[in-house]
């Protein structure tokens, strides 16, 4: 439906409304007024025919002084005949009112003429004829210069969204100086296009810089196959085979981090969400972690339970362990622990740390701080956004800071859910 269509659909329905309410308010009226002037001289008529009657014997002739033009009237004695009549009126009398009254024996009629109603009636109806369609088409043209006023906003919007494209994301719509809903429209609508431009600017850097890590391997599969291809004796025995599988490996990493980035990226849809014991991932974790050689101390894990998908809560603490075993020393300190609001994790390591201005920018995608080092390790800079994705789908937070062991320290808080069932942990 356009502006215009909306504009002629108020203003016809306005028009409508107040046409209907109009004619029936003017017959209204003419109806109680005529019915008001009849009630009045029916009044009259019964005073007239009381006075006649308790004056049966006095009653004046018709042509007193004081007779009344538009009144006739006649008394009849018991037997029948005419005593005293007031036939005031000549020729035909027209519309009348007749009242009939009696009283020992005597009738007496009295008979108004009704012009008086008709001429008062038609001297109401006359404007009311002219006035009602002039008054309906005043609502009418009133009621299309406020639409227009009011909708000539909505149509500004209208132009602008309808040259934005997915190219043209960085256009906003016009927004009214008003706070009415049409203001509110607009500004919400710059804020959608806001996160779309968002979403096209992180899809667009997305895509270069995966094309990017996945050129690396590929690369050097090719290369190393082609100096095997041209120079058959120049690389060692099993050279390409070691190359090509490690590189491969890498590559399959790298595929299933950006599968899992994607299905994290759709806020949660299609997961089952229960009851989830966050100090069993955790202990779980430092398990596998401890196989490496690491010192790990899970003293501070404690219970800790909320509502999430079990699995993408696991990846969670694999991600993060993962991370600080790549950058400690010797030790990791892994904790769990419930507030009255929330539920904390925290995973410390003894490595060489985070610089301050570098907090917010590791959780990015593709972001390496020590590029040789995350390389030869199989980092690929998705692990940590993957984490900050899963960890915002289950309303939590994730940020980084320097830890007590001299390294780097993650929490992760999730508002807390269900009920925390006290247990003993051990490694």
């Amino acid at each position: 439906m356009t502006v215009a269509d909306v504009r002629l659909r108020t203003t016809a329905a306005a028009v409508l409304v107040v046409a209907a309410a109009l004619v029936v308010g003017s017959v209204a009226l003419v109806v109680l007024m005529r019915a008001s002037l009849r009630d009045g001289l029916e009044a009259t008529a019964e005073q007239r025919a009381a006075a006649l009657l308790q004056q049966a014997d006095t009653v004046r002739a018709p042509d007193d002084d004081d007779e009344d033009d538009d009144i006739r009237w006649q008394l009849t004695a018991p037997d029948g005949t005419v005593v005293r009549s007031g036939d005031s009126l000549s020729g035909d009398a027209g519309d009348e009112l007749v009242v009939t009254d009696e009283s020992d024996g005597y009738q007496v009629s009295v008979a108004i003429s009704l012009d008086d109603v008709d001429d008062s009636t038609e001297a109401l109806m006359t404007p009311l004829l002219f006035g009602v369609p002039l008054l309906v088409l005043l609502v009418g043209g009133t009621t299309w210069t406020v639409v227009s006023r009011a909708l000539a906003p909505v149509e500004r919007i209208r132009r602008e969204v309808e040259v934005i494209t997915g190219d043209r994301l960085d256009r906003r719509v016009p927004e009214p100086a008003t706070r009415d809903e049409i203001g509110r429209l607009a500004r919400t609508m710059n804020r959608m296009l806001d996160r779309l431009q968002d979403s096209r600017d992180r899809q667009r850097e997305f895509v270069a810089d995966a094309s990017h890590e996945l050129r690396s391997p590929v690369a050097s599969i090719r290369q190393v196959a082609e100096v095997a291809q041209s120079h058959p004796g120049a690389l060692p025995d099993g050279e390409l085979a070691t190359t090509v599988l490690e590189e491969s490996a890498r590559l399959q990493r790298l595929v299933e981090q950006l599968l899992l980035l994607t299905r994290a990226d759709d806020g949660g849809a299609g997961r089952a969400f229960r009851d989830v014991d966050l100090d069993d991932l955790a202990l779980a974790e430092a398990h596998r972690i401890a196989r490496t050689g690491l010192t790990v101390d899970t003293s501070s894990v404690g219970a800790g339970r909320i509502r999430g998908d079990a699995t993408a809560l696991a990846q969670v603490l694999r991600n993060l362990t993962d991370n600080a075993a790549r950058h400690a020393a010797a030790r990791i300190t892994i904790g769990v622990r419930e507030n009255p609001s929330a539920v904390e994790i925290t995973i410390d390591d003894d490595g060489p740390g985070i610089p301050p201005d570098q907090h917010e920018r590791v959780f990015e995608r593709f972001v390496r701080l020590d590029e040789a080092r995350a390389r030869d390790d199989g980092g690929s800079g998705l692990g940590l956004a993957i984490v900050r994705t899963l960890v915002a789908g289950h309303g939590g937070t994730v940020a980084v800071s320097p830890s007590a062991l001299g390294g780097a320290c993650f929490v992760v808080r999730f508002p807390r859910s269900g009920e925390i069932q006290e247990r003993s942990r051990m490694v």
